[in-house]
């Protein structure tokens, strides 16, 4: 099962970890959750309501929350 990357097409953190992905050649499905609100949604159950991204979801569960300590907050209804 590939990992599943929600994130925003604007946050500098998001695109850091998705070359990491790239770089370490893990397989992954990525979700922009400014313009896809079904993936938001799937990300705030996920979280527990936290807004913050990148969000690294393995296996059903949450691996990551933000990029070496850093994150961008989603404002998205």
């Amino acid at each position: 099962m590939p990992l599943e990357l929600y994130g925003t097409s604007s946050c500098p953190y998001t695109a850091e970890l998705r070359e990491e992905l790239l770089w370490k050649s893990r397989e992954f499905v990525e979700f922009d959750v400014e313009t896809d609100a079904e993936a938001l949604g799937r990300m705030l159950l996920l979280t527990a309501g936290n807004r913050t991204v990148p969000v690294l979801i393995e296996d059903g569960r949450v691996k990551q929350v933000g990029m070496n300590g850093r994150g961008c907050f989603v404002n998205a209804p």
